[in-house]
């Protein structure tokens, strides 16, 4: 008689192959899928003003990914991302309205010329490290900035450039429901692509980079190629988003842009989690809706003393810098790895449940 058929038991890998995929287990992969789903029904269900927030996420998280692969992965920093987000803005207008480029054409075009503008200031950057680079990051930021300020048959100069509505093989998108889905295409391959790299031999370099560069020095690492390739890929994504951002808004202007923008790129992974794909979805979502919760707050509590008290009506644009400015500080002091980690913490608790000790 046969015996019992033993099934395994716990959560173990005993192949590399295993231990780098994607989904861990079959449920996590259909989660993933449902997910996917039900972001798909969003234009049915929610209204205008919901989609746009939800676009802005899309958008931003991308940025946000490629400065974590900079920051997270590889241990570098950044606080002139936002220039790259608005270099790649600026490119795709130019490119589609220039030449005979469809802006289907013109995102990722203006994606590989950031990229390359991101190689630039990755060479010497690569060679620097803590406060030093630091400094040359804002450099960057600045100088870009004050090319787009001069190059009028660029970016326009003091005047803001236009740029036409997303459109493939003659058919525009137009409004937030039409354009959701281009977003949400762009967010689904950029963080396919990102999870797939990490599984690579280069994303594991770049990990080797940030944990021990000494080490991965020794191990025959070129140190300075992965800290300039992190420079290029960051940049990449971060133009691929602000051509998004500029074919989603049809105007391209660099108020709002500046160091501020940068900070909040930092906020969204730092919120997040340093090194986390989903976290860095998880960090701009927080970012993104805090100002609006806040915005929701100040309505709630109108005529109240706190109101009356703080003006929020007149001062809250103030409390917004202020509560994200705390909120990052109590994370890096609380939860420095961020919100992913949290999530980890709460699947492990209901995975094992009751027996969660």
């Amino acid at each position: 008689m046969a015996g019992p058929t033993l099934i395994p038991a716990g959560d173990f890998r005993s192949t590399y192959a295993e231990d780098t995929t994607i989904f861990p287990t079959r449920t996590s992969r259909n989660m993933a899928i449902c997910g996917i789903a039900l972001a798909c029904l969003a234009p049915l269900v929610f209204s205008e003003y919901w989609l746009s927030i939800l676009i802005q996420i899309g958008i931003f998280s991308i940025a946000a990914l490629g400065l974590n692969i900079l920051v997270g992965f590889t241990g570098q920093i950044s606080i002139g991302h936002a220039a790259f987000f608005l270099f790649g803005a600026f490119t795709s207008a130019y490119l589609n309205n220039n030449f005979p480029i469809p802006v289907f054409f013109a995102i990722p075009l203006a994606g590989a010329v950031t990229a390359l503008v991101g190689l630039v200031f990755g060479v010497p950057a690569a060679r620097l490290k803590g406060l030093y680079l630091v400094i040359a990051t804002l450099a960057a930021q600045y100088i870009l900035l004050d090319f787009f300020s001069r190059a009028e048959w660029f970016s326009g100069g003091s005047v803001p450039a236009s740029a036409n509505p997303f459109s493939i093989f003659g058919y525009v998108f137009r409004g937030d429901r039409q354009y959701f889905y281009v977003v949400l295409a762009y967010v689904l391959i950029s963080f396919l692509l990102v999870t797939n790299l990490m599984r690579t031999r280069d994303g594991r370099a770049l990990v080797a980079v940030r944990d021990h560069y000494l080490s991965a020095e020794i191990m025959g690492i070129n140190l300075t190629k992965y800290r300039t390739l992190s420079f290029g890929l960051a940049a990449f994504f971060a133009g691929i988003a602000g051509a998004l951002y500029a074919h989603y808004q049809l105007v391209v202007s660099q108020e709002g842009f500046g160091i501020e923008r940068s900070v909040l790129f930092l906020a969204m992974i730092i919120i997040g989690g340093t090194g986390s794909i989903m976290g860095t979805l998880m960090g701009t979502a927080f970012v993104v809706l805090l100002p609006e919760s806040m915005e929701w707050m100040s309505h709630l509590l109108k005529g109240s003393s706190i109101d009356k008290a703080l003006s929020l009506n007149t001062n809250i644009s103030f409390l917004r810098e202020i509560a994200i400015g705390l909120i990052i500080i109590a994370f890096l002091m609380f939860e420095p790895d961020g919100l992913a980690h949290r999530w980890r913490q709460i699947k492990a608790y209901w995975k094992l449940y009751p027996f969660s000790h």
